[in-house]
């Protein structure tokens, strides 16, 4: 009997590790705050709070040197404004050389998220597929297309149909931009990165805050033999189900922001982002209905609250004041 409790100890130590190892946060940097501590201390502020993986928007010095050795698994991104640059192949192979190639002997290298929510209709749309192609054409070279995955973060307002999740398509609009992307993707063994907020769904489509929150009681919204009791899991499939249509039923998705704000509006209050975030860690332990039984990776937006982003709603993301102190009691294992 000993030596089986003993195993089933361990089989439980590795999925608590499995959850904490999934869970991330995003850090602006100092181009969105003029505020914010210093790069060190923001890495001694994960390690801390036993946060082993960060998502950066852009690579620079600072934030990669302090990064080596570290132990966190980072997301790096390339800016949408970057992106027509990338699209040449020489652009793209010192930018690897320079951010990537330099660092990857110790710095944890993860994802590379080539643009950030580019509208499929924008004049930059049309390069961040040669970007993702060069980038990967640059690591391949390197050597290191096996430990670093390059994709692109998305928003679910590429989804036409998102109610219920298995009717989940993507819009006319958005399918010549995402199909190729799908392809690239599915050929490389990538996962998509996915901005998911339930939030905004509250905010601009009038889904009940219970049900954005996790705190529904009863099912909200039944979809064949699944059902569905958070406004997350159901955006979640309805993007798995997005892809399903277009030949990308092979990939993960990973959740690459998701947050809500503690200040700015009537649902936007401390009650509500700290009922949020709480929940949220504790849920992506497990699946979605269509993707049930394994951990989410997914990254909580953000690190900390961002004074200078133009909209009042966006400056209060923040996990933690600019003083380090956590705004919430959240518990990030």
């Amino acid at each position: 009997m000993a030596p089986m409790l003993l195993l089933i100890g361990f089989l439980i130590a590795g999925l608590e590790l499995t959850g904490a190892q999934s869970l991330g946060v995003c850090y602006g940097g100092h181009g969105n705050a003029n505020n914010l501590p210093t790069e060190s201390e923001v890495v001694s502020l994960c390690t801390t709070n036993n946060i082993g993986r960060i998502r950066i928007y852009s690579p620079y010095t600072e934030i990669l040197q302090v990064l080596r050795d570290s132990n966190i698994d980072l997301i790096v991104g390339v800016p949408n404004d970057s992106l027509q640059a990338l699209a040449n192949l020489s652009a793209a192979a010192d930018w690897v050389q320079r951010n990537i190639k330099d660092y990857s002997s110790n710095v944890e290298f993860k994802y590379i998220a080539v643009g950030n929510e580019v509208n499929p209709t924008s004049e930059t749309a049309q390069f961040v597929l040669p970007a993702m192609q060069n980038i990967y054409k640059a690591i391949t070279d390197a050597g290191l297309q096996n430990q670093i995955k390059v994709s692109t973060a998305v928003d679910t307002n590429l989804l036409g149909v998102f109610d219920p999740p298995s009717a989940g398509a993507f819009s006319d609009n958005a399918r010549p931009f995402i199909e190729p992307i799908i392809s690239f993707l599915v050929s490389n063994g990538a996962p998509l990165l996915a901005n998911i907020y339930p939030y905004f769904r509250v905010k601009y489509n009038n889904q009940p805050v219970p049900y954005a929150l996790f705190t529904a009681t009863e099912v909200v919204v039944h979809d064949g033999q699944l059902e569905y009791r958070n406004l997350f899991d159901a955006l979640m499939d309805a993007l798995y189900s997005a892809l399903e249509k277009r030949n990308g039923g092979s990939l993960k998705i990973v959740v690459s922001e998701s947050g809500w704000p503690s200040a700015g509006g009537a649902v936007e209050t401390i009650e509500n982002a700290g009922t949020y975030y709480r929940n949220l860690i504790n849920h992506v332990k497990g699946g979605t209905p269509k993707r049930p039984a394994k951990a989410i990776e997914t990254y909580l937006f953000a690190l900390f609250d961002e004074n200078l982003k133009t909209e009042e709603i966006e400056r209060h993301f923040g996990l933690f004041y600019p003083s380090k102190q956590p705004k919430y009691n959240v518990n990030f294992n």
